[in-house]
């Protein structure tokens, strides 16, 4: 059977909820997370980099959110819907979104963490001098850019309420994890709606659900309205 290598309260929900989604079969491994809330050496075991998600299925090992995902729908979801027609605008936005939330969302809320961490994680005697100064980092580096994303993707939602198109794809999958978080970290001048409209929507479908009851703790799974 399909094996989830899952660290818990991680991205690797999405590769759970979009199991739930195809109706397939799977087994989750949980790892717990260290006290820097790091993933655990096990994952080491597995693949090399240690990270998660990671899947075992017939043999393979694969790593990486979106190479997991086209590999899922390929094998078990040709007939799913999950991913647009080939050819349409809709496929080639699919596209987009599917490179885009590893390739230029997550590596910016990763950034804007470390230099919320960082200060934190530092001796008590040098804090002091340290909090300024990654302070003026986010506000200079970090949030300016992370503002233009979150106003592109609520513009972006604004179109017909999906990423890729009028209809729910696996887009919608591999990009809720960057909304999720960036409704956290992102300074918006004004409240969001589409996206918090997006958040309700996917957080209600069934699917989602079922991959909170199976994957455990994971914080960004709550009432996006609350």
């Amino acid at each position: 059977m399909l094996l989830v290598h899952y660290l818990e309260d991680s991205r690797a929900h999405r590769i759970l909820w979009l199991l739930e989604e195809l109706g397939v079969d799977y087994e989750v491994k949980t790892y717990k997370r260290g006290q820097d809330m790091s993933a655990p050496q096990s994952l080491k075991d597995v693949h090399p980099l240690g990270k998660s998600p990671v899947i075992e299925d017939d043999g393979k090992v694969i790593a990486e959110s979106a190479v997991i995902i086209d590999y899922l729908i390929d094998r078990y979801g040709t007939e799913s819907n999950l991913r647009p027609q080939a050819g349409t605008d809709e496929a080639l936005r699919y596209r987009y979104w599917m490179h885009y939330s590893e390739g230029s969302a997550m590596p910016l809320l990763v950034v804007k963490l470390v230099f919320h961490k960082v200060p934190q994680q530092a001796p008590a005697l040098v804090r002091p001098l340290l909090n300024p100064v990654f302070k003026t980092l986010r506000q200079k580096l970090t949030d300016p850019q992370l503002k233009n994303h979150g106003e592109f993707w609520e513009t972006e939602l604004n179109r017909d309420g999906w990423f890729a198109g009028p209809e729910f794809t696996a887009a919608d999958i591999v990009m809720s994890f960057p909304v999720e978080t960036g409704l956290e970290r992102i300074p918006f001048d004004t409240r969001p709606r589409a996206l918090y409209r997006y958040l309700e929507a996917i957080h209600a479908r069934p699917a989602y659900k079922r991959a909170l009851q199976r994957g455990g703790a994971y914080r960004y799974g709550g009432n996006p309205m609350s």
